[in-house]
């Protein structure tokens, strides 16, 4: 190789590299409402720990494992990528959510993860007393219920009487827009910021602390601004492929511009449809 294609490619080499670090410059502005950034954020069990222990008001809830990004599919069915599932020492499941959109059926969307994760944990054969309590802690940037509550608490009770319901099922729904002067609340401030130097939040803060400010975080916030660069990406085909839809654009057509499939493409029109409904 002569010296002016190796220094064309030591050029390209260090603008990858620079151009990597941007993205990195710039995911550590994100906060914990972006569910990619709170993916590798409680990945690790002291900090996804210490979020449940407040959430749920179980002091001593310990995580035994977690899971970031856990996808469970069925052949006939919608897909769910799940955000955080986690499971304590008793065996008790923990799904956290981050819904930043006002626009979907929030309780039926909750309806669906509470029966995928369950068709996860009941085998074949097995007893229903075996299937585990779940709690769904689903959490949003604005108040969706606008009764300004921090936590609503989802309880099932008989009609006309204070018989509680009782099918191991816990929902529970959390924002960040309402401070009532809670614990809850003051850890959402927090999630809204996810302020490095704010080291009020124990393993939580230590957490963000790590992966914004020490050398020891950058490989994952390089995978942090990566995900967060192609979802961007992929939003932009989505909006492309639902204008070239509605101008009658045969889907083939469009998987083909966007660079995805078909079946990617009518999920994105069938979701439109769905959320307009």
């Amino acid at each position: 190789m002569d010296k002016e294609s190796s220094a064309g490619v030591q050029s390209e080499a260090l603008s990858h590299i620079e151009e990597r670090e941007k993205l990195v410059i710039e995911a550590r502005k994100f906060n914990l409402m972006s569910h990619v950034f709170m993916r590798v954020a409680l990945r690790d069990k002291k900090a996804c720990q210490y979020v449940l222990r407040i959430l749920t008001g179980i002091p001593d809830l310990v995580v035994k494992a977690v899971r970031t990004e856990y996808r469970v599919s069925k052949i006939t069915s919608h897909d769910v990528v799940l955000d955080v599932l986690a499971e304590d020492g008793n065996g008790k499941i923990y799904n956290i959510e981050i819904q930043r959109t006002d626009t979907v059926d929030h309780a039926r969307r909750v309806r669906l993860h509470g029966a995928m994760i369950d068709s996860e944990y009941l085998e074949k054969g097995k007893p229903y007393a075996d299937l585990p309590d779940l709690f769904i802690i689903y959490i949003s940037e604005t108040d969706l219920w606008k009764a300004g509550f921090t936590t609503y608490l989802v309880k099932k009770y008989f009609e006309n009487t204070d018989i509680p319901y009782d099918d191991g099922q816990h929902i529970m729904y959390v924002n960040a827009a309402i401070n009532d002067g809670t614990e809850t609340a003051n850890l959402m401030q927090y999630f809204k910021t996810a302020d490095p130097d704010d080291m009020n939040h124990g393993d939580l803060s230590k957490r963000i602390h790590l992966l914004k400010c020490e050398e020891g975080g950058y490989q994952e916030m390089c995978e942090v601004s990566e995900k967060i660069f192609k979802e961007g990406e992929m939003e932009k085909a989505r909006d492309m492929a639902i204008r070239l839809t509605d101008l009658g654009v045969p889907a083939d057509k469009i998987a083909e511009a966007a660079k995805v499939s078909i079946g990617v493409v009518n999920q994105w029109v069938s979701n439109r449809t769905a959320t307009a409904q």
